[in-house]
């Protein structure tokens, strides 16, 4: 059976066509609108920006999303939040 819990999940982007993908080693949905999902995963923060952009499925405890809409890119960020904890997310990430 597999660990939930467990930290070493896998990161893994599946894209088909540019219209459709799936995210799996997610830990955290932080924003989404129809321009832009933020998302916190295995490998840092990832942003995924396009149009008409919707989360058709969401499963955090397995680790996965499903995004459909015109995807036109994908940006990782590494955040370490060890030498600068009481700064926010987003100027963490725009750093």
């Amino acid at each position: 059976m597999e660990d939930l819990n467990d930290s070493t999940r896998v990161h893994k982007v599946t894209m088909t066509n540019r219209k459709s993908c799936s995210v799996n080693g997610v830990s955290d949905v932080l924003s989404f609108d129809e321009h832009e999902i933020l998302l916190e995963t295995e490998q840092g923060m990832l942003m995924i920006k396009g149009d008409d952009l919707h989360v058709n499925r969401l499963t955090l405890d397995k680790g996965e999303v499903d995004v459909d809409g015109k995807i036109d890119s994908f940006t990782y960020s590494d955040v370490s939040g060890s030498s600068h904890k009481n700064e926010s997310l987003l100027s963490k990430l725009f750093r």
